[in-house]
């Protein structure tokens, strides 16, 4: 499907951007792509939990401790767990190192640094970012290959179809999703990594960040939310045909070959 199908059909309000890079040694010519309908940056809610996990170990001098907080913040979206990370070590220093290492630049969300989730981001940044950590990982960094590892255990609603949507069973897959009581948008995110071999990567990302369907839905939603309910279904049906829709696209047009 083009993307222009996907976008077509969007509301005023709503906004929605998909990136992809493929890039490589020993690999074809590297191939960027991006395309982007609404504000030109988003929240990124849990998107960026791994990249915080990788860079949060050189930060906590216990591996265990390390490990302890930053597994499940990975393959279970911990919001507890991240925000130890986040608190413990210092928005400031875990972002920072993120801009030493990638050379993309996050600013501490405005209002309440603690608020993790509130980091605003761009589709092509996040797919800059995670494309220099899936190559380290493949290169021999080790917690960036534990990491990844993590990513590939990421399970069930959690991943929004986007191994099977990308063709992709042993695909690196994070998701995010999130309404805030101070947004009119449900949003609902996703990063792949695809296994190429060699130190070759390919990445994916798609974010959205759609209107609530009706003044019920959203009380409904928040409710579920304060009862500590899961609200994943309630973001499938909203957002996971364009999520899929845009991830796919975006594949097919940086010409990735399954291994």
């Amino acid at each position: 499907m083009a993307f222009n199908d996907l976008l077509k059909d969007l509301q005023d309000s709503a906004g929605a951007q998909a990136a992809g890079i493929r890039r490589g040694y020993g690999g074809p010519p590297a191939r960027t792509m991006s395309v982007r309908s609404g504000p030109a940056r988003l929240r990124c809610a849990s998107l960026l939990k791994p990249l915080y996990a990788w860079v949060a170990a050189d930060h906590v001098g216990d591996a265990d401790r390390w490990r302890r907080h930053a597994e499940p913040a990975v393959v279970l979206s911990s919001n507890a767990d991240t925000l130890s990370l986040w608190l413990s070590i210092g928005p400031r220093v875990l972002l920072d190192d993120l801009y030493r290492r990638t050379g993309v630049r996050w600013a501490q969300p405005g209002g309440d640094p603690s608020r993790f989730g509130s980091v605003e981001v761009s589709a092509e940044e996040v797919a800059a970012a995670y494309t220099v950590f899936a190559q380290a990982a493949a290169a021999g960094d080790p917690v960036a290959a534990t990491v990844l590892a993590w990513m590939r255990q990421v399970a069930g609603e959690q991943t929004f179809g986007a191994r099977e949507a990308l063709g992709s069973p042993e695909a690196g897959v994070k998701c995010g999703w999130y309404g805030a009581p101070d947004e009119t948008c449900l949003r609902t995110h996703a990063v792949a990594v695809l296994p190429r071999g060699g130190t070759r990567a390919t990445v994916v990302v798609a974010m959205t960040a759609l209107p609530y369907t009706g003044e019920r839905d959203r009380e409904s939603y928040h409710a579920r939310i304060a009862q500590g309910l899961p609200v994943e279904s309630v973001h499938e049906g909203l957002a996971g045909p364009l999520l899929r829709g845009l991830m796919s696209t975006t594949l097919a047009e940086l010409g990735h070959k399954p291994r």
